[in-house]
C-alpha cells in the first residue's frame, strides 16, 4: 500500500467526526499526490458540507474531474453542492452527463435528480425519478434513501394541496359574505 493511501484512509475514516484529524491526514495525502481525485473530493466535501463554501467546493470538484472524468466518487457530492448553491441548470447538465459515465451508481445519481426536482417544487417529476432510482438500486441503503425521500415529497404534496384548498375556501367565503 502506498503512503498516500494510508493518509487517505485515515482522512476518510475520520470524516466528518474529527475534522482536525481529517484535514491533517488530507494535507499529508495531498503532499504526496496533489492530483488525487479522492483527496480533492474530500476537500470539496469539507468546503460544502462543513464550511458551506460552495464556490470553493465546486473548484475542488471541478479540479478532480479535470484530472479524471471517470472519478466516480466526485459526481454525487458535486451535484449535491450545485443543488445547495442553487445552480440548478448546471446540476441538471452534470446529472445528465454522470448518467453516461460507465460504472456510476445510477440509483444515487437519479436520487440527486429527484432532489433537484424537489427543491424546484416539481414533486411529480421527483417521484418519477425516485421510482427510476429504485429500479436501478442494487444497495439497501439506496432503497432506504428512496423510501425516506418519497415520504418527504408526498408530505410536501399534501402540504401544497392543503394550501390550495384553504385559499379556495377563503375565496368562496369572501364571495358568500358579499
Amino acid at each position: 500500500m502506498k503512503t498516500i493511501d494510508k493518509y487517505l484512509f485515515q482522512a476518510m475514516d475520520n470524516y466528518p467526526y474529527s475534522l482536525e484529524e481529517t484535514i491533517e491526514s488530507l494535507d499529508y495525502a495531498f503532499s504526496y499526490d496533489s492530483k488525487n481525485t479522492m483527496v480533492l473530493c474530500l476537500y470539496g466535501r469539507i468546503q460544502a458540507e462543513q464550511l458551506w463554501n460552495y464556490e470553493e467546493a465546486k473548484n475542488y470538484f471541478q479540479e478532480a474531474l479535470v484530472i479524471n472524468i471517470q472519478a466516480l466518487e466526485v459526481y454525487p457530492h458535486y451535484i449535491h453542492t450545485l443543488i445547495l448553491n442553487e445552480d440548478y441548470q448546471e446540476a441538471e447538465k452534470l446529472i445528465d452527463f454522470a448518467l453516461t459515465v460507465k460504472g456510476i451508481n445510477k440509483a444515487e445519481i437519479l436520487l440527486k435528480k429527484a432532489l433537484l426536482f424537489e427543491v424546484q417544487m416539481q414533486f411529480k417529476k421527483a417521484l418519477k425519478e425516485i421510482k427510476n432510482a429504485k429500479l436501478h438500486s442494487i444497495h439497501y441503503f439506496i432503497e432506504a434513501d428512496c423510501v425516506e425521500m418519497e415520504k418527504r415529497i408526498k408530505s410536501k404534496i399534501d402540504l401544497s394541496e392543503n394550501k390550495k384548498k384553504s385559499k379556495k375556501s377563503k375565496k368562496t367565503s369572501k364571495k358568500k359574505s358579499k
